[in-house]
This record gives structure tokens, C-alpha cells and sequence, in this order.
């Protein structure tokens, strides 16, 4: 990448403008570790290497600097990554933030927890953690601190939903989302999952009878044996797909909760990011869940610097000089990239600040029109609707 100092030195001038850091060289380092990474499209120290600047004779010297940052125990990722975000972030306060809670796994060995921020069709991560962990389910306490650490990062006053998955199925977390941080929350939640209503037997999720293209809202329930509730339910059998839709939410549910929840598979595409997509985690020969948090955080950074300067290409009205569809085909993320890579060759403007606006997408992405009109199809036909009476009214 011929611009790689152009890269380089707007990122030192973005990341210099936040006074966290203990010493410049940690975010003077960090940057020419993104900018190894955007340029190499690797997760590869030895790669990075080629395209950094610096009066080490040796490239093994550099690939040393770049090893010791990720070890360096001075360097805490939340309290550095922290400001970053809040600035992205800080006009959001008046808009409704939807968040991904979601683990991946790498190596067989390590997992990754994360909870990130649902933007135009991708998740910005917002905080995360690294633990040696064989198994898609993680207990409460092992994650709590997560969500923990995001509630300070957040606007005061926004109004926060997350989105979990089957493995978040806990009353624990389910709790706590409500009277402690104050948060909504749409989860999936298993078919074996027991469900309670006054005046009726108790009935397994997967007994409640659905047929193609319908949707039954519960509202007033209890679930699992600890009889938490009252919750609401969202059960859909949506046409033109063989999936069940099982959504438990701490707010009344309506159609509009099945699009709520699709939201969620956006973290799905910031993982595919990481990997095999983008920057290809899993070639990384670092096995220390400490360093892989660190190593997280250069991917956070480089994720947040190419959407926001995707979104800035789109505002311009300049998409199209990076993206060849006529209506938007690559993701913000793609589309910031395409830019950089080009930006010096062009003499095309880098952005100066990390900012993602919270209005709405003006030109949502579309793989293709046949794709558009698929899922036009997996449309609800009939909906029914029963409100229950609380059992301890």
C-alpha cells in the first residue's frame, strides 16, 4: 500500500487526540499496527512489518515492537478504547441504541464475548473479552463485567435493547438487564424452554401451535421454572423459510420485535470481519488471552475508522467512485477501505475524527435485487394476539 504513511499519520493524529495514553509510542505503535493490518489484509506481525516506518535496521526489530505491545500489561484496552467510543458515539442520545450480545470461538480453544453496537448492517464492538472456554454457552458472571463496561461508554439517558441469542437464555442476565442497567432486551429463547400463564398448564414453547406464515404474540407470561416475568413472547413461522422465530422480550411484542431481533445477525457479520472476510484473526499465532484482548482492540480501531470514513464517502455522495453497484453493494466497512487503500494514489481526503452518525441509513445495502425480493417473501401472513393476567397482580 503506497499511502501507508498517509494512513499512519492520520491515525496517530485521531488516536493522539484522546490524553489516555501513558506514552505516545503505545498509540504510535498501534497505528502502524492498523496500518500494517489494512494494507496486509492479514492478522500477521510479520506482515505488518513491510509496511512500517522506523529506524530499526532489522525487520525482525519491528516485529518485536509490534509482539511487546500486544504483551504489555500497561496497555488497558476498555480504559484506552473508552473515549474513542464515547466520542463516536456521543450524539446518540436521542436515538435508540440496539446492541449485539454474541461469543465466537477460535482455535477450538479461546472464546470471544462481545456486546457491540448495531450500525447499518454491521456491529461496532463496543466491549470484549477473551476467555479459554470449549463450549457456545457462557455463564452470567463470566460476562457480566462486559455489560458492565459498555453501560459506561453509553449516552446518558439513551435508550439501550439487546439482542441475545439461545445461549443467553438466563434469568440471571435477564434480571439484571432490567432492574439494575435499566436496559430492554429481545432474547431467542429455546423450544424446551417452560412457559407460564394464569389459569392454564404449564406448556413447553415448542407445544404452542404455529402454522406457515403465522406469528402469536404472548403477552403476560412466566418462563422457565424460576417463573421469570411477567415477559412477553413472539412466535413466527415466517413464509418462504423453514425457521421458527422464538423471541422472549421484557416489553410488549408486536411484528416489529422480529425485525428488532434480526438486527442481531449483524455482530454475525462484524465476526466474519475478523475472519475470514476481512482480517483473517485466525492466522494469528497468538495464543494468550490477554494479548488476543489487545489484538481485539487493533481490530476495534481499524473496524471503527473504516466504517466511519465508509459513512463519510456515502455522505459526500462519492460511494460510487469505490463501489461499482449501482445502488449500495459493499458494507460501509468495505467501502472505507476501498478509500484508503486509493486515498493517496487519488489525493482523495482521509477523515480527521472517529464519528458514526445516528441517523438513518440513507442508501441501505443490497446484495442484489433478487436477494431484496426473497426476503420480502419470508413475509407474516396473520398475526394473533392473547394478553394474559398477571399471575401476581
Amino acid at each position: 500500500m503506497e499511502n501507508a504513511p498517509t494512513v499512519y499519520h492520520t491515525l496517530t493524529r485521531i488516536l493522539g487526540q484522546t490524553r489516555t495514553w501513558l506514552d505516545k509510542r503505545h498509540y504510535q505503535t498501534l497505528a502502524w499496527m492498523i496500518t500494517g493490518l489494512l494494507a496486509s489484509k492479514a492478522v500477521s506481525l510479520t506482515e505488518w512489518a513491510d509496511y512500517t516506518l522506523s529506524r530499526a535496521q532489522y525487520a525482525q526489530s519491528t516485529v518485536r515492537r509490534f509482539a511487546r505491545w500486544l504483551q504489555n500489561e500497561r496497555i488497558q484496552v476498555h480504559e484506552l478504547y473508552a473515549p474513542i467510543i464515547r466520542q463516536a458515539i456521543a450524539e446518540w442520545g436521542e436515538t435508540t441504541l440496539y446492541l449485539a450480545l454474541d461469543t465466537s470461538q477460535i482455535w477450538k480453544q479461546f472464546r470471544i464475548i462481545r456486546v457491540s453496537l448495531v450500525f447499518r448492517g454491521r456491529a461496532i464492538p463496543l466491549a470484549w473479552k477473551v476467555i479459554i472456554h470449549d463450549s457456545s454457552t457462557v455463564g452470567f458472571e463470566t460476562y457480566r463485567d462486559v455489560l458492565d463496561r459498555v453501560a459506561e461508554l453509553l449516552p446518558e439517558g439513551s435508550r439501550v435493547v439487546l439482542l441475545a441469542d439461545r445461549g443467553f437464555v438466563d434469568t440471571a442476565l435477564m434480571d439484571y438487564l432490567t432492574k439494575t442497567l435499566r436496559w430492554h432486551w429481545r432474547i431467542r429463547i429455546k423450544s424446551s424452554v417452560n412457559v407460564y400463564r394464569k389459569h392454564r398448564r404449564r406448556i413447553k414453547v415448542s407445544s404452542i401451535r404455529l402454522k406457515r406464515g403465522q406469528a402469536r404474540l404472548w403477552h403476560n407470561v412466566y418462563v422457565t421454572n424460576k417463573r421469570l416475568g411477567p415477559v412477553h413472547l413472539a412466535l413466527a413461522k415466517p413464509q418462504g423459510t423453514r425457521e421458527t422465530w422464538i423471541i422472549v422480550s421484557d416489553e410488549p411484542t408486536s411484528v416489529a420485535t422480529f425485525d428488532e431481533y434480526g438486527l442481531r445477525f449483524d455482530i454475525e457479520e462484524n465476526f466474519l470481519d475478523d475472519k475470514s472476510n476481512g482480517f483473517h484473526l485466525t492466522d494469528s499465532q497468538i495464543r494468550s488471552t490477554k494479548a488476543l484482548e489487545r489484538l481485539l482492540f487493533v481490530l476495534a480501531i481499524a473496524t471503527l475508522f473504516l466504517v466511519s470514513q465508509g459513512v463519510a464517502v456515502v455522505e459526500a455522495g462519492k460511494r460510487r467512485w469505490v463501489d461499482p453497484h449501482w445502488f449500495r453493494g459493499s458494507s460501509y466497512l468495505k467501502i472505507g477501505w476501498k478509500w484508503v487503500r486509493q486515498a493517496a494514489v487519488r489525493g482523495w481526503a482521509l477523515i480527521s475524527k472517529l464519528v458514526l452518525s445516528p441517523q438513518p441509513d440513507p442508501e441501505p445495502a443490497m446484495a442484489s435485487r433478487k436477494q431484496a425480493a426473497k426476503r420480502k417473501e419470508k413475509r407474516i401472513l396473520s398475526v394473533q394476539t392473547e394478553v394474559f393476567e398477571l399471575i401476581h397482580a
